[in-house]
């Protein structure tokens, strides 16, 4: 229980502030918040094959840098702060065989990539993302990407658009 109300306070803290601009891509939510400098892209779901569990996912970026933040709360990681190694892929295309990835709370873990169009483009291509984390067999998930590209055309225009 307490995971599930961790988990809905996060999103909470999501989408809590006021968006300048907001649309709608399936389930997907692709939003400028007055308080953020960029637009971001989130998503949030139960998996009925997991037990119910919750994920969820924000994606932003600008020309420097691509970060993604990744929620499930079947994860109890104990060091904020820890640097894990991971095998980061799609169903589609592998993106990085070492990626890094902070933990930043209990449930919570965060990668930031210099910015490459071609993840991108790997990205939006995918159905499903994959975090295979080194010797962590237990907390390696897959994580579901409906309308990815549809996603992130609208997170291009509202990152050329934003104010």
């Amino acid at each position: 229980m307490n995971k599930i109300l961790l988990m809905a306070a996060l999103l909470a803290g999501f989408w809590a502030s006021p968006a300048s601009a907001q649309t709608q891509v399936g389930d997907w939510t692709v939003e400028k918040r007055d308080k953020d400098t960029h637009c971001n892209a989130s998503r949030g779901y139960k998996d009925s094959n997991d037990d119910n569990r919750e994920y969820a996912m924000v994606i932003t970026y600008s020309k420097e840098r691509i970060v993604l933040v990744v929620v499930y709360d079947g994860w109890e990681w104990e060091k904020k702060g820890e640097i894990l190694i991971a095998e980061f892929s799609t169903d589609k295309d592998d993106i990085a065989k070492k990626s890094r990835w902070e933990v930043m709370d209990k449930t919570t873990v965060r990668s930031v990539f210099e910015f490459d169009q071609q993840l991108l483009d790997r990205l939006s291509r995918a159905k499903r993302l994959s975090i295979d984390f080194d010797d962590d067999e237990d907390n390696s998930i897959e994580f579901d990407t409906p309308r990815a590209a549809e996603m992130l055309s609208a997170l291009k225009y509202c990152e050329e658009n934003r104010k």
